[in-house]
């Protein structure tokens, strides 16, 4: 049965599998998400897949890398139900999402850019009123700063205050700067929030550099997934023939 498929042109479960370094199990599980056209099947019941599945194969494991999981099946089960255009939608809700991520990375740039050199940090932290002072704020805007999260000034045991700790500090100065070239407080979250997980300013600037390196990762992926995804809606055409 299995040679007969094969001259025929037709692939086994296992053809695909083997192609492409997956079970076969895998395989009959993309058919049954959609990511593959639905497989013909022989007299005796057994899936008969083509070259076109081959095609559909390669193109959602192309598109995996750049778009993940999700954002990839999606489309797949878009163009397999004839809806490019909302296949081409997903496609470019990633490219939004990275040219976001590069935003993003280029804010933190400029910020550590521009940032003025940090001063020692005072014994004990310094208290809310200083602090807005040093920055040339009120010291509602740090309050407000801390609402959304931007910063987390501690509490003095003694006077209930609000004491900045270095960590605080630098998060403030880093929004501060921030605020000053016009980003605004949801959009300095996730920038501050790329900073604490680095551990400081510092680790930051050597994490710079992976950041870049994976944006740029994604960038080809998004390119190949892109091309493989060219050849499956032009092998699509040819396979449904001139319109009548």
């Amino acid at each position: 049965m299995g040679q007969n498929l094969k001259t025929a042109g037709q692939l086994r479960p296992i053809d695909l599998a083997r192609a492409h370094g997956l079970s076969t199990q895998a395989v009959r599980n993309y058919e049954e998400a959609g990511i593959l056209p639905a497989a013909a099947r022989t007299a005796s019941g057994y899936r008969a897949y083509t070259p076109l599945h081959a095609g559909a194969l390669r193109a959602f494991l192309a598109l995996l890398p750049g778009h993940g999981h999700r954002t990839a099946a999606a489309v797949m089960r878009a163009v397999n139900a004839g809806a490019a255009d909302e296949a081409f939608r997903l496609i470019d809700e990633s490219h939004a999402q990275l040219l976001d991520d590069r935003r993003t990375l280029q804010a933190v740039e400029n910020a550590l850019r521009d940032l003025d050199p940090a001063p020692p940090p005072e014994p004990g932290g310094t208290f809310v009123g200083p602090m807005a002072a040093k920055l040339g704020v009120r010291p509602a805007t740090l309050r407000k700063w801390e609402k959304a999260g931007l910063v987390h000034p501690h509490r003095d045991r003694r006077t209930g205050y609000r004491v900045y700790d270095e960590a605080a500090v630098r998060d403030a100065r880093l929004t501060h700067q921030l605020r000053r070239g016009g980003y605004l407080l949801e959009q300095i979250a996730p920038l501050i929030a790329q900073v604490r997980a680095a551990g400081g300013l510092e680790p930051l600037e050597a994490a710079l550099h992976d950041w870049h390196t994976r944006l740029a990762t994604r960038a080809r992926a998004l390119l190949t997934g892109a091309a493989e995804l060219d050849a499956y809606l032009r092998e699509r055409a040819r396979a449904d023939g001139p319109a009548t």
